[in-house]
């Protein structure tokens, strides 16, 4: 990113990385693989990659399901929104969470020190499944007129 930041505001943009690039993604595309997946995945950890994986799963999951394609498309519809929804609330919390540190108040609630390793893992993990169990409640369990 630094690379493409300098590039474009200093005039001398790498083209042939760019052209590389572009090919890769004209490739990926006629494979029949989505882009930004595709190229999120490549350049972000996978650590940070799980979460569009596991969306992924739950996405093909709804799309093998023998439903009228009707209530599938709402189902799905459902689901972006609910996920539009938590990203947005998670870029929220990134701002307070920034607030708080220039105010000096993050000091005060860390809980790193105080927290077994263990715990911290295992509570990821229990959070990380209510989220997809909300998600499906708010999209594959709601209740439909």
């Amino acid at each position: 990113m630094k690379l493409i930041i300098e590039g474009v505001m200093g005039g001398n943009l790498p083209w042939g990385l760019v052209f590389i690039g572009v090919f890769i993604a004209v490739v990926v595309e006629i494979i029949g693989i989505p882009v930004l997946p595709f190229a999120i995945g490549v350049y972000l950890p996978v650590q940070l990659n799980a979460c569009i994986m596991v969306g992924g799963l739950v996405r093909l999951a709804l799309d093998k399901m023998k439903k009228a394609e009707e209530e599938k498309k709402a189902i799905v519809n459902d689901g972006i929104l609910f996920c539009s929804g938590m990203i947005a609330g998670e870029g929220l919390v990134g701002i307070l969470l920034a607030l708080l540190a220039v105010f000096g108040v993050g000091e005060m609630i860390d809980l790193s020190g105080f927290v077994p390793a263990i715990v911290s893992e295992v509570g990821a993990w229990v959070l990380f499944g209510v989220i997809i169990l909300t998600l499906l409640k708010f999209s594959l369990w709601k209740k439909r007129s």
